[in-house]
């Protein structure tokens, strides 16, 4: 996303926050895939398709797998499952998992800086990347995407939503916690404007250092919510407390966030039968639910999207 690099001290204190629950992201019932084999992958059992599989490019097909680079940490896209380990978790991790499984190859993931990812891809050092990249059309001069997610800014409140904030206009008038310098606090700054408009104070914003320094704030209820990105915010919901510290507040008017923006799957343009691939694999996993299991695994069912596009992205 293009708020990725903006945020990465945001996703270490997230990472930091959520580290005891990390061991529980790979679940027992969840396998590596191997060609030809089932993989079990959030509770779905997913099987080879072998019309998917001919369609791969006969590098891969004889290989028996994809290169995959991802930036590890960003909650909850790619994680370690122990600090200080190689081995990984995430909601990237885990569909590139099922689409292995569903097109009869091994999802071969390997850390790489998020700023050489496409470097990387360009000299074919890697097929694919999944790392929660946006697409946008600058990328998509020289890499394809299969969109798999819409993903913008979320609202974290206290357990049980004491404020009763149902989207952004309900922060109008209160104290809001938000990281500095990042997306989420022009968010709140935009939308001053469309508080006075309807007649309301101007939200209160609180800025910290670091999004552990506004989760703090909300436990300690010196604010009301916080605007962090949404996947992150779902993740922490879900973890923080064995999930009992917060809640995410889901807008219907905004099931992907604020400012929403596509997220893909990057591929090579030297594979466009990969491509292909991918997106026909993914919306088989949409259509089966694989996906929906996937993304409540991670507490941001609401960022899935419906149908598997290429390049999604219009500006």
């Amino acid at each position: 996303m293009n708020a990725r690099l903006a945020q990465r001290v945001s996703a270490a204190a997230v990472a930091a926050l959520a580290l005891t629950t990390l061991s529980a992201c790979g679940d027992s019932d969840d396998s590596a895939p191997s060609a030809g084999g089932k993989v079990t992958v959030a509770g779905a059992v997913i099987e080879k398709d072998q019309a998917l599989h001919d369609m791969l490019p006969d590098q891969i097909k004889q290989s028996g797998k994809v290169r995959v680079a991802t930036d590890v940490p960003y909650p909850p896209f790619e994680m370690f499952v122990k600090e200080g380990e190689s081995e990984l978790t995430g909601l990237d991790y885990d569909l590139g998992q099922a689409l292995g499984g569903k097109l009869g190859v091994t999802f071969a993931f390997t850390p790489q800086k998020f700023d050489g990812i496409v470097p990387a891809i360009q000299a074919g050092k890697f097929d694919v990347a999944m790392s929660a990249i946006t697409d946008n059309k600058e990328r998509q001069q020289v890499l394809d995407f299969v969109d798999y997610s819409q993903s913008g800014s979320g609202i974290l409140v206290a357990d049980g939503n004491p404020a009763a904030i149902a989207d952004l206009n309900g922060l109008c008038g209160q104290k809001v916690a938000v990281q500095a310098a990042t997306n989420q606090l022009d968010l709140l700054k935009t939308h001053q404007a469309a508080c006075s408009d309807a007649g309301k104070k101007k939200i209160d914003i609180q800025t910290f250092p670091k999004d552990s320094d506004a989760q703090l704030a909300l436990r300690s209820g010196k604010v009301v919510a916080q605007v962090l990105t949404k996947p992150a915010a779902g993740w922490v919901a879900k973890t923080a407390d064995g999930g009992k510290a917060f809640d995410l507040v889901d807008d219907p008017a905004a099931p992907g966030g604020y400012n929403a923006s596509p997220n893909g799957i990057a591929v090579s343009k030297q594979l466009p039968e990969l491509t292909d691939a991918i997106q026909k694999a993914l919306q088989a996993l949409i259509d089966d639910g694989t996906v929906t299991k996937i993304y409540d695994k991670y507490g941001v069912a609401s960022i899935a999207v419906k149908e598997a596009t290429k390049n999604a992205a219009v500006d």
